[in-house]
């Protein structure tokens, strides 16, 4: 398994930009959703002042400082052990503690985190944005807005970029490693997801995990977690499956394994049509409407999950009440689909801070951790 280097990741933007701003005014562009408008002629419609515009030349002059800036903080990793952390607590589970352990994970899933994984709501990825910028002296419109110029003026451009442009969320290893030893405490884990690898790498950090099998459609987060098991677990029982969730109800060798053999399962499902994964046999792809994709992916999922686990083990899963539609609760629905097998005992709640999801008419920052036995 190889990891993405500063100078790998610096090196996807290496391009021959204008050498003169009077240049760059000539030649760059700015996006408005599909269409692409001179920057010149854009700023006299806005009524952008070159000063504004100059700011923006220079940063991207000097993008390296920025670059080596995210690369630090967001994918480098010089640790993985999380086992000498002391667990979070039921009561105050949070997504962004410790985020450092969610780097490796970014670095692994990099393109498919910052890039080919798209929004349900449109909103441009954050690395479509970096490389067009840096790459192609295209400028989004959003970074010409006055918001935006007020945090670029403050040296603030990273805010802008985390605030404005969409990143596939991750769930924290450390919250996973948290939630089994201080809540789950399972010891044969079983995940319909893969959740880009954190699930394994959060669960083997817990000395009580002795087996994890898991299931992703995303052939490469496939075998990337297959490889991340190999080298820093390489001890511990796993397998890891490339097939969707709900086809494996149809797999007589494998239901035929595991029937009734795992304590735990746990996932963080897809919210439908809010995150857009790559790959053609996404549940967002193979189901047309959302009362398909409850039954065909979810009712299904959780069919699997009930065969699979052992009489009084634990179902956890994590999910908030929007999914990108005001009008619909899908907590409230796979909730009421999971209680025709299975007895919810808790619900806890998870903050966390970079939930894409609406509820109502305002972000809801707190995701709820479902668990549930099977009698």
């Amino acid at each position: 398994m190889r990891l993405l280097t500063q100078y790998g990741f610096i090196s996807l933007f290496d391009s021959e930009n204008s050498y003169s701003f009077e240049t760059f005014l000539k030649n760059a562009q700015v996006r408005t959703n599909a269409r692409l408008t001179p920057l010149m002629q854009y700023m006299k419609k806005q009524n952008i002042k070159n000063d504004d515009v100059r700011i923006i030349y220079k940063h991207i002059v000097n993008r390296d400082d920025y670059l080596t800036r995210f690369f630090a903080t967001s994918l480098y990793t010089d640790e993985i052990g999380i086992r000498s952390q002391e667990p979070m607590k039921s009561n105050f589970m949070n997504n962004n503690a410790l985020v450092k352990y969610k780097n490796i994970i970014r670095n692994m899933h990099f393109k498919d985190i910052l890039q080919k994984t798209k929004s349900g709501f449109g909103i441009p990825t954050y690395l479509d944005v970096l490389l067009e910028l840096y790459t192609k002296e295209i400028i989004d419109y959003k970074i010409l807005t006055p918001s935006a110029l007020k945090y670029i003026r403050d040296g603030r451009i990273g805010s802008v970029f985390s605030s404005f442009y969409f990143r596939a969320s991750i769930m924290n290893p450390y919250l996973v490693y948290s939630l089994n030893t201080s809540v789950l405490q399972g010891t044969k884990i079983f995940t319909p997801t893969l959740g880009w690898s954190s699930y394994a790498y959060g669960f083997l950090e817990c000395p009580r995990v002795d087996e994890y099998v898991g299931v992703d459609v995303i052939p490469d987060v496939c075998k990337k977690t297959d490889g991340f098991i190999k080298k820093y677990y390489s001890k511990t029982k796993h397998k890891i499956i490339c097939s969707p969730s709900e086809d494996l109800l149809e797999n007589k060798s494998f239901l035929k394994k595991y029937r009734e053999h795992f304590d735990v399962v746990f996932f963080s499902p897809p919210y439908y049509e809010l995150e857009l994964y790559p790959g053609k046999n996404q549940s967002t792809t193979v189901y047309n409407t959302y009362d398909e994709w409850l039954y065909g992916y979810w009712f299904k999922t959780i069919q699997l999950c009930y065969y699979l686990l052992e009489p009084k083990g634990t179902m956890c899963y994590i999910l908030s009440s929007g999914g990108g539609n005001s009008q619909r609760n899908i907590l409230s629905d796979m909730n009421e689909i999971t209680t025709n097998l299975f007895i919810k005992t808790k619900m806890l709640q998870m903050f966390n801070k970079n939930v894409h999801v609406t509820s109502g008419s305002h972000r809801d920052t707190n995701e709820k951790i479902m668990i549930f036995k099977k009698l």
